[in-house]
């Protein structure tokens, strides 16, 4: 296959087949759309708002749940199935998905063979229908990516439906409030922790700039004491990433992010947050007098190395929503080759 590519490469450089004919936006709208329908992971967010920036495609943050949030579930897999990725391969995999979604992709993206998208998969036969639905009897109606606004995510965050508990999607609880993913790590199976099935978990300092890197800990397991008493799932909020197998009602990607003074950064154990994905809010319920003294009172977090690669990343990372690509990589590249390099 790596021979393969490579051949294609060369034949793609004769037929000037470039990158910015097949990464164009209604290639970008597509990923959206199909990444839904199979109940992908919040991290296709940051990789693809990444790549748009990079070849110059103008994705917005809300055009995740625009185009994604309606579409129905197609995949019957973890975390929003029991199935597993093997099983989606052996039922014909995602060309059957692309074939059942063809109304609603659009249908002049070139990919890079040269021939369409659904060209491409055209006549895809599922295997297994418990694995892969049809898209009139989907597994769930509406599956995509919900992007959340309010004060406490000012630029966006992001929560996956299909892998919440419906009955958290509307929810008011009090923040118990972890400052370091060391601190949550510390403390959180302690049996005089305050907290109960209610309460809003908030981790702070794993975004882009804060950990440094956007760690996959945003899941944060639940507290040993409650998981004793049956609990399996809880809101919890925070600035990082979580795996695509992880499941949960989780919100993601707070932007920004409480390292670089986002609103994060103000919550306190004890405040009341309202979360209401059905109409698209995340909210801290504090005084608007209370949070300018807080503001006042906050000072950034010391940078763990403030040197090398680590030094140049924090200060040039871009945040969630924007991909969190270095700033300095954003801007399409001319095709040009201005200098003989041999």
């Amino acid at each position: 296959m790596a021979q393969l590519s490579g051949r294609r490469i060369v034949e793609m450089v004769k037929e000037d087949l470039k990158i910015s004919k097949i990464l164009t936006k209604e290639a970008f709208e597509n990923s959206i759309k199909v990444n839904a329908a199979i109940g992908g992971s919040t991290n296709f967010i940051i990789h693809l708002l990444a790549i748009a920036g990079r070849v110059g495609v103008n994705l917005d943050l809300k055009e995740f749940d625009t185009l994604g949030s309606k579409i129905p579930l197609l995949v019957n897999l973890m975390p929003s199935g029991p199935y597993l990725m093997e099983d989606f391969f052996d039922a014909g995999g995602l060309p059957v998905v692309i074939n059942e979604m063809k109304k609603h992709l659009h249908h002049n993206v070139i990919t890079v063979n040269g021939k369409s998208l659904l060209d491409n998969n055209d006549g895809a036969e599922c295997y297994n229908e418990e694995v892969i639905a049809k898209l009139e009897k989907p597994f769930m109606e509406e599956a995509g990516i919900a992007v959340l606004y309010g004060n406490l995510c000012e630029n966006g965050a992001v929560i996956k439906p299909s892998a919440a508990t419906p009955e958290l999607m509307s929810h008011t609880g009090t923040a118990v409030v972890f400052e370091t993913i060391e601190e949550f790590l510390q403390t959180v199976d302690n049996p005089d922790l305050e907290i109960d099935e209610n309460s809003v978990m908030v981790l702070k300092g794993v975004g882009p700039v804060g950990y440094p890197g956007m760690a996959e800990v945003g899941n944060m397991d639940l507290p040993e004491k409650l998981l004793k008493k049956g609990i399996k799932d809880m809101v919890r909020i925070s600035d990082g990433r979580m795996s695509g197998t992880a499941f949960g009602t989780v919100v993601l990607h707070v932007s920004p992010e409480s390292s670089v003074g986002g609103l994060l950064a103000l919550v306190e154990s004890g405040d009341r947050i309202i979360l209401d994905v059905p109409n698209r809010k995340l909210h801290l319920d504090v005084d608007e007098v209370e949070l300018q003294k807080r503001k006042a009172a906050w000072r950034p977090p010391t940078p763990p190395v403030d040197r090398g690669y680590t030094s140049l990343y924090t200060k040039h990372v871009q945040q969630s929503h924007l991909g969190a690509d270095l700033d300095f990589l954003v801007g399409k590249s001319s095709a040009d080759v201005t200098r003989d390099a041999h």
